[in-house]
Protein backbone atom coordinates (compact mmCIF):
# COMPACT_ATOMS: atom_id res chain seq x y z
CA UNK A 1 0.00 0.00 0.00
CA UNK A 2 1.01 3.75 -0.91
CA UNK A 3 0.19 7.10 0.12
CA UNK A 4 0.57 10.24 -0.43
CA UNK A 5 -1.24 13.44 0.34
CA UNK A 6 -0.63 17.25 -0.45
CA UNK A 7 -2.00 20.24 0.98
CA UNK A 8 -0.91 23.99 0.19
CA UNK A 9 -2.33 27.42 1.00
CA UNK A 10 -1.75 30.07 -1.51
CA UNK A 11 -3.44 32.33 -3.56
CA UNK A 12 -5.16 31.91 -6.81
CA UNK A 13 -3.10 33.45 -9.23
CA UNK A 14 -5.60 33.65 -11.85
CA UNK A 15 -9.14 32.81 -12.42
CA UNK A 16 -10.16 29.49 -12.19
CA UNK A 17 -10.89 27.86 -15.73
CA UNK A 18 -13.80 25.40 -16.03
CA UNK A 19 -14.15 22.90 -19.17
CA UNK A 20 -16.18 19.42 -19.93
CA UNK A 21 -15.18 16.47 -21.00
CA UNK A 22 -16.07 14.71 -24.06
CA UNK A 23 -18.34 12.22 -21.64
CA UNK A 24 -19.59 15.60 -19.72
CA UNK A 25 -18.01 15.91 -16.47
CA UNK A 26 -16.67 18.80 -15.10
CA UNK A 27 -12.67 19.83 -14.56
CA UNK A 28 -11.66 23.37 -13.16
CA UNK A 29 -7.88 24.42 -13.47
CA UNK A 30 -6.19 27.14 -11.55
CA UNK A 31 -2.70 28.11 -10.56
CA UNK A 32 -1.81 28.88 -6.85
CA UNK A 33 0.72 30.70 -5.30
CA UNK A 34 2.76 29.45 -2.23
CA UNK A 35 5.26 31.81 -0.85
CA UNK A 36 8.41 31.42 1.43
CA UNK A 37 9.07 34.09 3.78
CA UNK A 38 12.76 33.97 6.33
CA UNK A 39 13.92 36.36 8.66
CA UNK A 40 16.94 38.11 7.46
CA UNK A 41 19.89 37.01 10.12
CA UNK A 42 21.47 40.75 9.69
CA UNK A 43 18.45 43.17 10.04
CA UNK A 44 15.87 40.64 11.81
CA UNK A 45 13.22 41.95 9.18
CA UNK A 46 11.10 39.70 7.32
CA UNK A 47 11.68 38.99 3.78
CA UNK A 48 10.12 37.52 0.91
CA UNK A 49 12.34 34.26 -0.33
CA UNK A 50 10.75 32.99 -3.51
CA UNK A 51 7.06 31.94 -4.54
CA UNK A 52 6.63 28.45 -5.92
CA UNK A 53 3.24 27.67 -8.38
CA UNK A 54 1.26 24.77 -8.52
CA UNK A 55 -1.17 23.78 -10.99
CA UNK A 56 -4.09 22.46 -9.38
CA UNK A 57 -6.62 20.46 -11.05
CA UNK A 58 -10.51 19.59 -9.45
CA UNK A 59 -13.09 17.69 -11.03
CA UNK A 60 -16.98 16.94 -10.66
CA UNK A 61 -19.57 18.88 -8.94
CA UNK A 62 -16.51 20.38 -7.06
CA UNK A 63 -15.05 21.75 -10.54
CA UNK A 64 -18.00 23.41 -11.22
CA UNK A 65 -18.61 24.94 -7.67
CA UNK A 66 -14.85 26.60 -7.33
CA UNK A 67 -15.51 28.37 -11.04
CA UNK A 68 -18.55 30.07 -10.01
CA UNK A 69 -16.83 31.31 -6.34
CA UNK A 70 -13.28 31.40 -6.55
CA UNK A 71 -11.28 34.44 -8.65
CA UNK A 72 -7.92 35.32 -9.01
CA UNK A 73 -6.04 36.54 -5.38
CA UNK A 74 -8.44 34.25 -3.37
CA UNK A 75 -6.84 32.86 -0.62
CA UNK A 76 -7.43 29.02 -0.43
CA UNK A 77 -6.18 25.74 1.48
CA UNK A 78 -5.76 22.64 -1.18
CA UNK A 79 -5.46 19.21 0.09
CA UNK A 80 -4.99 16.48 -3.04
CA UNK A 81 -2.56 14.09 -3.95
CA UNK A 82 0.51 15.08 -6.51
CA UNK A 83 0.78 13.68 -10.12
CA UNK A 84 3.55 14.83 -12.83
CA UNK A 85 3.51 15.89 -16.58
CA UNK A 86 5.77 15.68 -18.46
CA UNK A 87 5.69 18.88 -21.48
CA UNK A 88 7.89 20.57 -24.01
CA UNK A 89 8.63 24.14 -23.27
CA UNK A 90 8.57 26.94 -25.64
CA UNK A 91 12.48 26.57 -26.17
CA UNK A 92 11.82 22.59 -26.79
CA UNK A 93 13.50 21.46 -23.86
CA UNK A 94 11.73 18.53 -22.22
CA UNK A 95 10.22 19.65 -18.49
CA UNK A 96 8.50 18.07 -15.09
CA UNK A 97 5.31 19.82 -14.13
CA UNK A 98 4.19 18.71 -10.55
CA UNK A 99 0.46 19.21 -10.53
CA UNK A 100 -1.91 18.91 -7.66
CA UNK A 101 -5.06 16.60 -8.26
CA UNK A 102 -7.27 18.42 -5.42
CA UNK A 103 -9.42 16.46 -3.11
CA UNK A 104 -10.78 19.22 -1.67
CA UNK A 105 -10.50 23.23 -1.80
CA UNK A 106 -11.36 25.82 1.18
CA UNK A 107 -11.71 29.68 0.86
CA UNK A 108 -9.61 31.07 3.53
CA UNK A 109 -11.02 34.35 2.63
CA UNK A 110 -13.45 36.11 5.26
CA UNK A 111 -16.55 36.46 4.13
CA UNK A 112 -17.77 40.15 3.69
CA UNK A 113 -21.73 41.09 4.98
CA UNK A 114 -24.15 42.22 2.07
CA UNK A 115 -25.99 45.49 2.58
CA UNK A 116 -29.07 43.73 4.15
CA UNK A 117 -26.11 42.53 6.79
CA UNK A 118 -26.56 38.84 5.79
CA UNK A 119 -23.64 36.48 4.57
CA UNK A 120 -23.67 35.62 1.02
CA UNK A 121 -23.84 31.95 0.42
CA UNK A 122 -21.34 29.67 2.07
CA UNK A 123 -17.99 29.97 0.08
CA UNK A 124 -16.08 27.27 1.81
CA UNK A 125 -14.60 23.92 1.34
CA UNK A 126 -16.07 21.82 -1.27
CA UNK A 127 -14.84 18.32 -0.51
CA UNK A 128 -16.90 15.16 -0.30
CA UNK A 129 -18.35 12.88 2.30
CA UNK A 130 -18.27 12.87 6.27
CA UNK A 131 -19.22 16.28 7.40
CA UNK A 132 -21.58 17.06 4.68
CA UNK A 133 -25.64 16.71 4.85
CA UNK A 134 -28.24 16.58 1.89
CA UNK A 135 -24.86 17.81 -0.43
CA UNK A 136 -23.81 20.88 1.30
CA UNK A 137 -20.88 20.95 3.82
CA UNK A 138 -21.53 21.37 7.72
CA UNK A 139 -19.99 24.58 8.77
CA UNK A 140 -18.35 24.95 12.43
CA UNK A 141 -20.35 28.00 13.81
CA UNK A 142 -17.60 30.52 15.30
CA UNK A 143 -17.91 30.63 19.53
CA UNK A 144 -19.36 34.46 20.76
CA UNK A 145 -16.09 36.81 21.59
CA UNK A 146 -16.67 37.60 25.37
CA UNK A 147 -17.96 41.45 25.86
CA UNK A 148 -15.71 43.48 28.82
CA UNK A 149 -18.09 43.17 31.35
CA UNK A 150 -17.79 39.16 30.73
CA UNK A 151 -14.04 39.81 31.41
CA UNK A 152 -14.89 41.03 34.59
CA UNK A 153 -16.10 37.81 36.03
CA UNK A 154 -12.85 36.01 35.17
CA UNK A 155 -11.58 34.34 38.46
CA UNK A 156 -8.04 35.86 37.33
Amino acid sequence: MAFAKVMIIGNLGRDPEMRYTPNGKAVTEFSVAVGYRSRDDATGEWKDDQTDWYRVTVWGDRAERTAEQFRKGNKVFVEGRFRTREFEGRDGQKRTSLDITADNVISLDARVRDDEGSFPAPAGGFGGGAGEQGGEPVRPTRAPQPTPDDLDDLPF
